[in-house]
């Protein structure tokens, strides 16, 4: 059996990584909960996977807002102490040789005013969600449908945040625009029952994320900013697209609109057929010519088959990651993946 194509090292614009093993971006909240800062448990737990050979980090999600706190100990990017705790993380990061970008995540419908200071939810219209806000354990708010000033608000929240996220000292950002958060609340006929150029068809539907997207690679620049989109939403498990190929097609006519050159696809199963006996992610390859990161219960061999077949350029982990911090290592030698546990991975950071 040949080397992992995992285990390459490549060159993405002008990032040089020692492998095409992606850290996924998972909430772990272990900020503290009133400030939104990281301190010494995350700086390590950050480290460990850079210095076992992980070529690019993608954070946790971090808010741009107080109102896009969506659950207990999340980090934030919008208060100096924060970009102050954050530069010890990406320091510790580039003294190890990797590369780490900060994933910006506001959760739009799918909070409660009890963790964002008092506020209703933000969302394009005002539908409750159905469920229980995570961790929290109480049914979502109803949102606040937003008016076209906090709609630029929000998008100056989101342009101060990847202004603080190069601050600190991250190699660059990356815009959540998936699983049923903000952006994608703004994407969805489900969720966005607007008449204004922000609703309707799909491609107005779409008018956020381009304007988000255009505002921080105005901030950070295209080689950047890397832009997650998705069909599955975490707050509607059986939702899907009534045609995946249009949508998929929408969403990189926009992609190619903005410039961006960094996408990554997000679904729960890389290896399932969504439409035409093809996956998500080769649907998505068939339009896209750029970088794309795989991700979706993957191990290191479909991952490194589906990079040789040019689908994916890079393949993002997570919980194989959070229980396994020598993951880069196990793959060189050979040893078997220690299986997530989350009763377990999830208390601790290690």
């Amino acid at each position: 059996m040949g080397k992992n194509e995992l285990l390459n090292p490549t060159q993405i614009g002008n990032w040089h990584l020692k492998t095409k093993i992606v850290m996924a971006p998972m909430t772990r909240s272990f900020a503290n909960n009133n400030t939104g800062t990281v301190g010494e448990d995350i700086v390590n737990y950050y480290r460990r996977r850079a210095k076992d050979g992980i070529g690019l980090i993608i954070t946790e999600g971090i808010i741009p807002s107080p109102r896009g706190k969506g659950t207990f100990g999340v980090p934030g990017l919008y208060t100096n102490s924060q970009v102050d705790s954050w530069r010890k993380v990406t320091e510790a990061i580039h003294e190890e040789g990797g590369k780490i970008v900060a994933q910006l995540w506001h959760v739009g419908r799918l909070t409660h005013r009890e963790l964002t200071g008092g506020f209703p939810p933000q969302a394009p219209s005002p539908i409750k969600a159905d469920g229980l806000v995570h961790r929290l354990r109480k049914p979502y708010d109803t949102p606040e449908e937003m008016s076209l000033e906090d709609i630029k608000e929000v998008i100056k929240e989101y342009i101060s945040a990847a202004r603080n996220a190069m601050k600190a000292g991250f190699d660059g950002v990356e815009i959540h625009g998936a699983h049923g958060y903000l952006i994608d609340q703004f994407n969805s006929e489900i969720t966005n029952k607007r008449t204004d150029e922000y609703g309707g068809d799909l491609l107005n539907r779409l008018s956020f994320i381009k304007e988000v997207l255009k505002a921080v690679i105005k901030e950070v620049g295209k080689d950047k900013t890397i832009i997650r989109f998705s069909e599955i939403k975490d707050d509607i498990p059986g939702y899907r697209w009534a045609n995946p190929e249009e949508n998929i097609k929408a969403f990189i006519q926009v992609f190619n609109e903005v410039g961006i050159q960094i996408i990554h696809p997000s679904t729960n199963h890389f290896t399932e057929k969504v439409s035409n006996d093809m996956t998500f992610h080769q649907l998505v390859r068939k339009y896209w010519d750029g970088i794309i990161i795989g991700v979706g219960n993957l191990n290191p061999e479909i991952a490194s088959k589906a990079i040789k077949e040019g689908t994916i350029d890079l393949a993002a982990f997570g919980r194989s990651l959070i229980a396994n911090p020598d993951f880069v290592h196990k793959i060189k030698e050979g040893r078997p993946l220690k299986s997530y546990q989350a009763a377990i991975d999830l208390k601790y950071l290690y």
